[in-house]
C-alpha cells in the first residue's frame, strides 16, 4: 500500500496545498522584445562548410529570475541566404552553453538547407551548469525554499529560454516573420518545448522527445519525501553493482554513472531536510513533487492545446525513467499521439549501460522530418494512434494481440513488443527492462494480428505495438498506447 500511493502522488497532477505557488508565464513580459538585451556577438555572415545559409550569434536576457540574478544565454539564428524573403516556417531548439554559433544538424540542417525553414538555437544545460556556474543552482534552490514558488525550478527557466528565443528571431522582422512555430528538442529541452507548446500561442506544434506526458521525470523532485520503496528497491540494485559481473550484465562503471546522475538530478532539486528546515510541512513537499513538473505535463491541458490546434507528437522510450505514467497515459489518453521505442532508455553516458538510449536512434531524426514537413508543408495527414487488443484463450497460455488502424492507414512495418512483469516505476531496475518483439501480419484491411505465448509464472504482460509510415520518401514512426495485461 506504501509503494501505490507513492506512485499516486508522484502520478497524479494536482495534490493541492495552499502555501504552493504554481509556476506562471507572463507572454507579455516574455514578448517583450526591449527586456531582452541583446547584445550582438556576431553578426549574419555565411555558415562555415554549408551554402546558402547564414548565421548571427546573439546573447539574451531570458529573465530576471529574481532581483539581481539575470539569466543570459546564447542564441544562434539561423536563416536562408537574403533573397529568398523572410522565413514564415521556424523551428526552436537548442545547442549548448558556449557562447559560440551553432549548426544544427540531421532533419533540422535539411530543412533550413532545402526548404527554407529558420532555425533558431538557445543554449540550453542543467541549471548547475548556467551561468554563474555553480552558483545559479544554488540561488534557485534558496529561492524556492524561501518562497514555495515553482518559478524556481528548471522546467519553468527551461521554457523560457524556449520562448525568449522565439522573441529574439521575432525581433529581426527581416529574417523571421514566423506563421508556424514549431519547438522540439530532447530531455529537458523536450520539456522547454512542450512548455512553449503548452502555454504559449506563437508555438504552433511540438515535437518533445523523452520528455514527460504525464507523472514527474525522474522521481521526486523533494528528495526523500515520496517513493520511499522505490529509492530502496534502488539502493538494492546498486549494492549488486560492483565492480565484476552482475546479474544485469552491466558495465563496471553503470554503478558511478547511476550514482553521478543522482547527484546531478539532486543539484537541481531540494531535499527533505532542506525543505524541513525552512519550515515546509510534509503536504507541501508532496505538493511540489507535482507543481514543479505541472507547466510542462501535456496531458493536464489537452482540451485547450487541441482547442487552439497546436499539433503534437511525443516520442519516448519504454524504459526511460523520466517518462514513468506510459501505462497510465495509455488508459486515460489511448488516441495520444506518439512513438514508443520498445526498450528504448534515456540518452547519457553508455557508462550507465543504456545500450538503446532513445534520442539518439535513427527513428527519432525521422520523425521530427516527417513531423514538421506535414506541419510546414501539408500533404498526408500523420497517422492517428491505432487501437491494441488482447484477447488470453482460455487456458491464459496464448495472448492474441489485434491491431487496428485508423481509416486509410497502411503501414509497411508493424510489430507488437512485450515486457513480462516489469519492474516498478521509478526504480532503475526498469530502465533495464528486457523486451521482446514478434511482427504482425495484416489479417484484413487495416487489421494487424498475432499470438504471443504466455508462461504460466507471468502475472503481467505489458505490449506496445510499433509501425512505420511512409509518405513522399519520409518514414514516420507511430505507437498504439503503452498497454498491460493482467492474469485474472
Amino acid at each position: 500500500m506504501k509503494r501505490l500511493l507513492s506512485l499516486v502522488i508522484a502520478l497524479s497532477p494536482g495534490w493541492a496545498a495552499a502555501e504552493i505557488v504554481p509556476a506562471t508565464f507572463d507572454l507579455d513580459a516574455i514578448r517583450d522584445v526591449g527586456s531582452l538585451e541583446t547584445k550582438v556577438l556576431q553578426d549574419w555572415k555565411p555558415a562555415a562548410k554549408v551554402n546558402g545559409i547564414r548565421q548571427k550569434l546573439i546573447e539574451i536576457t531570458v529573465c530576471e529570475w529574481w532581483p539581481g540574478q539575470k539569466v543570459r544565454l546564447p542564441v544562434t539564428l539561423c536563416a536562408p541566404d537574403p533573397g529568398k524573403g523572410p522565413c514564415e516556417n521556424v523551428i526552436v531548439a537548442n545547442m549548448g552553453l558556449a557562447p559560440k554559433a551553432a549548426l544544427p544538424g540531421g532533419a533540422m540542417l535539411k530543412l533550413l538547407n532545402e526548404r527554407g525553414v529558420g532555425v533558431v538555437l538557445i543554449g540550453m544545460g542543467t541549471i548547475d551548469a548556467m551561468e554563474p556556474v555553480g552558483k545559479l543552482h544554488l540561488g534557485m534552490r534558496e529561492q524556492l525554499l524561501k518562497t514555495k514558488d515553482a518559478r524556481y525550478t528548471p522546467a519553468w527557466i527551461w521554457g523560457m529560454s524556449d520562448m525568449r528565443a522565439l522573441t529574439a528571431a521575432m525581433a529581426e522582422p527581416a529574417v523571421f516573420q514566423p506563421k508556424r512555430v514549431l519547438a522540439t528538442g530532447g530531455s529537458k529541452r523536450g520539456v522547454g518545448a512542450a512548455i512553449c507548446g503548452i502555454h504559449d500561442d506563437r508555438f504552433t506544434a511540438i515535437l518533445p522527445v523523452v520528455a514527460p506526458m504525464l507523472g514527474n521525470p525522474g522521481g521526486a523532485y523533494v528528495r526523500g519525501s515520496a517513493l520511499l520503496d522505490e529509492m530502496a528497491a534502488n539502493e538494492a540494485f546498486l549494492e549488486q553493482l560492483p565492480p565484476g559481473p552482475n546479474p544485469f550484465g552491466l558495465p563496471d562503471t553503470a554503478r558511478q554513472a547511476l550514482l553521478e546522475r543522482e547527484q546531478r538530478r539532486i543539484d537541481q532539486a531540494i531535499t527533505r531536510d532542506l525543505a524541513l528546515a525552512a519550515g515546509w510541512s510534509e503536504v507541501e513537499m508532496l505538493a511540489m513533487n507535482d507543481a514543479a513538473w505541472d507547466a510542462c505535463r501535456i496531458a493536464t491541458y489537452l482540451d485547450q492545446v487541441r482547442a487552439r490546434g497546436l499539433e503534437f507528437f511525443y516520442h519516448v522510450g519504454s524504459n526511460d525513467n523520466v517518462c514513468p505514467a506510459l501505462r497510465f497515459l495509455g488508459e486515460r489518453h489511448p488516441d495520444f499521439p506518439l512513438y514508443i521505442l520498445p526498450g528504448g532508455q534515456h540518452g547519457g553516458p553508455k557508462s550507465s549501460g543504456f545500450t538503446l538510449q532513445t534520442p539518439s536512434q535513427p527513428e527519432a531524426d525521422e520523425n521530427l522530418l516527417a513531423f514538421a514537413s506535414h506541419h510546414f508543408f501539408g500533404g498526408d495527414p500523420l497517422p492517428s494512434a491505432p487501437m491494441l487488443r488482447v484477447e488470453p484463450d482460455a487456458k491464459g497460455m496464448t495472448l492474441k494481440v489485434t491491431v487496428t488502424m485508423g481509416e486509410g492507414i497502411r503501414p509497411e512495418r508493424n510489430s507488437v513488443s512485450w515486457c513480462v512483469d516489469r519492474s516498478p516505476p521509478y526504480t532503475y531496475a526498469t530502465e533495464y527492462d528486457h523486451w521482446e518483439s514478434k511482427p504482425l501480419t495484416e489479417t484484413a484491411p487495416g487489421t494487424f494480428t498475432t499470438e504471443i505465448p504466455i508462461s504460466a509464472m507471468a502475472s503481467t504482460l505489458d505490449l506496445i505495438s510499433t509501425h512505420t509510415r511512409t509518405a513522399r520518401g519520409l518514414p514516420f514512426h507511430f505507437s498504439s498506447a503503452y498497454h498491460r495485461w493482467q492474469r485474472p
